[in-house]
């Protein structure tokens, strides 16, 4: 069956599962071992080598739902995307990134990136004119993520391609808050697309991977460098992942439906000052998120009024979690200036946007009725 002509559901489902021909169970098989034959094969796996037979066929799998020839399967998201960044930057390169970005990746630059003499421009704004204008004469590549993290701005991916595309510059995106579900940058043009594939791929706070996808040739650059750096994952933890990605079309449109449905109720709430969704028509670009995204996602931010301390709040909530991490189903609520974005001075996050006041709400598979009242509830026990 040709993955273009199935559905989201039935790919998430069926494609790169192992066929169990031994007993005929419905599930893929899991192999653990590390040591396979090398005389007399087609493939000599290694698990360093990302090419073991479950690595092999989840990848298949989250190719077909970005719509890339290729993907590779790591350790973290972390992993993914320093082994994309070290793949294609060496000394005496460039790398023009968006200044609104997931904190982990903004140190990994600032820390990392001197040790290999490579250099870095982070842009004024997430406008393709803010790219443009960070571009010198030897960047190499162009990182983008959209929506952004923690405060879900939007850029637009196809200008951004065509714009690189133009002047032979590379380009990469995380599309770990929209999910291939409600994006894929490769159909707009991005030459490789990211994910922690620890949020939605897994959704259930319990799997900690990454994901790369792209055409052949970008991958196998990606592999040469990773087959040396070692971040593979475990086959056991890749057996859970295809297991958990079965369901990843199903939560993630509940999960979407249910935050588009906190997101205007919070936007009418006389104790919340702001809130941060594209999926509202007061969201800057609420415009280009509907024309590019098939649905606006499921994670969302807000602030509370002066005057409430958003730790009490979040200290007071009793259904939804306090959590680090995001897009599993339970709502999950941080602070973005005490956890991703905690590596960043202060003057640094006041520069993004990034408030004390700001809360990053994961909006899981709950009846939104029952998060409302848990907000409204911890709101009144800190008044």
């Amino acid at each position: 069956m040709e993955k273009d002509k199935i559905g989201l559901n039935t790919i998430c489902t069926h494609v790169g599962e192992i066929k169990d021909e031994q007993f005929k169970g419905a599930v893929s098989p899991m192999y653990l071992s590390s040591s396979y034959e090398f005389l007399d094969v087609d493939v000599k796996r290694y698990p360093r080598y990302f090419n073991t037979p479950n690595q092999e066929h989840l990848s298949k799998k989250i190719a077909a739902l970005e719509n890339a020839e290729s993907a590779m399967i790591f350790g973290s998201g972390m992993a993914a995307i320093s082994h994309m960044f070290l793949a294609f930057l060496q000394s005496g390169d460039h790398l023009v990134v968006q200044n609104t970005l997931y904190g982990g990746t903004v140190n990994f630059i600032k820390e990392e990136f001197p040790k290999y003499g490579i250099e870095y421009t982070f842009t004024n704004g997430y406008t393709v004119e803010d790219f443009e204008n960070a571009i010198q004469p030897n960047t190499k590549l162009i990182h983008i993520e959209t929506p952004s993290n923690p405060l879900l701005t939007i850029t637009n991916i196809k200008a951004v391609a065509e714009m690189a595309k133009a002047k032979e510059i590379l380009t990469s995106i995380d599309n770990t808050f929209a999910s291939p579900v409600n994006q894929n940058p490769l159909d707009l043009g991005i030459d490789m697309v990211m994910h922690s594939a620890t949020k939605y791929f897994g959704g259930h706070s319990d799997i900690c991977a990454g994901a790369v996808a792209s055409k052949e040739e970008h991958m196998e650059r990606i592999w040469n460098v990773s087959k040396n750096l070692g971040g593979s994952l475990s086959d056991m933890t890749v057996w859970l992942l295809e297991r958990s990605m079965k369901t990843m079309g199903l939560r993630v449109k509940a999960q979407t439906a249910n935050a588009m449905e906190m997101a205007t109720w919070l936007d009418d709430h006389a104790d919340v000052s702001k809130v941060y969704y594209p999926g509202l028509p007061s969201h800057p670009e609420h415009d280009l998120a509907k024309s590019q995204m098939k649905g606006f996602g499921a994670m969302l931010s807000f602030e509370l009024r002066e005057g409430l301390n958003s730790y009490r709040f979040q200290k007071a909530l009793k259904l939804i979690k306090s959590s680090m991490s995001l897009a599993g189903i339970e709502s999950t609520v941080i602070s973005p200036h005490l956890t991703s974005h905690a590596l960043l001075t202060e003057e640094e996050r006041k520069a993004v946007g990034i408030s004390d006041q700001l809360i990053r709400f994961s909006v899981g598979i709950e009846e939104a009725k029952d998060l409302k009242q848990d907000i409204d509830t911890a709101i009144a026990a800190i008044k």
